[in-house]
């Protein structure tokens, strides 16, 4: 290609300058006793098996050694659940003792009827219009009797 149809033709006439901080870089100097490879370079990938066992039982206790942190750490973090709902429970057993969460649902338990028992004796009749303590003279009583103790 002439200059005149290169795409760089407008630009051949103008000089170019070189930067002060551009410099070629110095050859290199190679050392005398510098040798070359030889032909073949499997001599030099010979794998040292002597160092196999002492590898391999450092490798066995750091196994080891992480088993034992996990198993550790998972006991450490089932007795911190089971300590939560030993918790949970004596919370819940505050508000309505005897309550656990895994069995079948608390059914009260009829402790006194205020309603006397219709009976049929002939000598309970007589008993039976005898006049039956309300609620709270029963509370007044209980508590009378705890101040007593």
């Amino acid at each position: 290609m002439s200059k005149a149809q290169s795409q760089y033709a407008a630009t051949s006439g103008l000089p170019l300058i070189k930067s002060p901080s551009l410099r070629l870089p110095r050859p290199v100097q190679l050392p005398p006793d510098i040798h070359p490879l030889p032909d073949s370079v499997t001599a030099y990938f010979v794998y040292p098996f002597t160092l196999e066992p002492h590898v391999l039982t450092v490798e066995a206790s750091r196994r080891s050694t992480l088993a034992a942190h996990a198993a550790r750490r998972e006991a450490h973090l089932k007795a911190r659940d089971e300590e939560n709902e030993r918790r949970k429970r004596e919370a819940l057993r505050r508000i309505a003792p005897g309550f656990e969460p895994m069995s079948t649902p608390l059914v009260p338990t009829k402790r006194f009827s205020g309603v006397p028992m219709p009976s049929t004796s002939p000598l309970a009749d007589g008993a039976s219009h005898r006049r039956t303590k309300s609620v709270m003279e029963e509370l007044v009583d209980h508590l009378e009797a705890l101040d007593s103790k």
